[in-house]
């Protein structure tokens, strides 16, 4: 089996089945209630990227110096709400506990983190995104990923479905993203 090595969490093994996956240590985030979740880089081809490790380092050390709870939180209960909201009327009783919060960061006791992934976007912008993977009570079946570019700033909040970014969910261009375009604002 193979390795690599980030200065981050030490050795990654490759998956002996999925060649592109590698498994590693574990990162501690402050703003994830300060757990130790382990770390996948997915879609990553050592000989093909040559900086993804680096790039990779650089985003899970962003990651673990946010401070900006405050706008994660807001991001998550609204994403919770907005799927109520979805819900039809006839079974929404069973979720109205959501509903009823009265302070969104009561939102995190139905959030337990899983995992994170690091990963390169193969569209547009080819960058480093990582996504934290969750389970959430209010979305059984398809959890909770907060997603964040460069591990910088929060870029899409979505059950987990395989996309990154909104855009590429829903086949968008990138400026119709609208928390991708926040964070082009404020770093690009």
């Amino acid at each position: 089996m193979n390795s690599i090595n980030s200065r981050i969490v030490g050795t990654l093994e490759q998956d002996e089945e999925f060649d592109e996956w590698w498994y590693g240590g574990n990162l501690k985030v402050s703003v994830l209630k300060n757990e130790e979740l382990p770390v996948t880089f997915t879609g990553f081809i050592p000989e093909k990227d040559l900086s993804f490790i680096k790039e990779a380092d650089n985003a899970l050390e962003n990651l673990t110096k946010i401070d900006d709870h405050e706008t994660i939180t807001y991001l998550v209960h609204k994403s919770c709400i907005d799927f109520v909201n979805k819900i039809e009327e006839e079974y929404r009783d069973e979720f109205q506990e959501f509903l009823d919060i009265k302070s969104k960061t009561d939102i995190w006791n139905y959030v337990s983190f899983n995992e994170i992934h690091v990963e390169r976007r193969i569209w547009s912008d080819k960058d480093i995104y990582v996504s934290i993977k969750c389970n959430c009570e209010w979305e059984e079946e398809h959890g909770l990923q907060i997603v964040f570019r460069q591990g910088k700033m929060v870029t899409r909040i979505s059950g987990i479905d395989g996309h990154i970014t909104e855009a590429d969910a829903y086949g968008k261009d990138d400026s119709e993203d609208y928390l991708l375009n926040q964070y082009n604002k404020s770093y690009c």
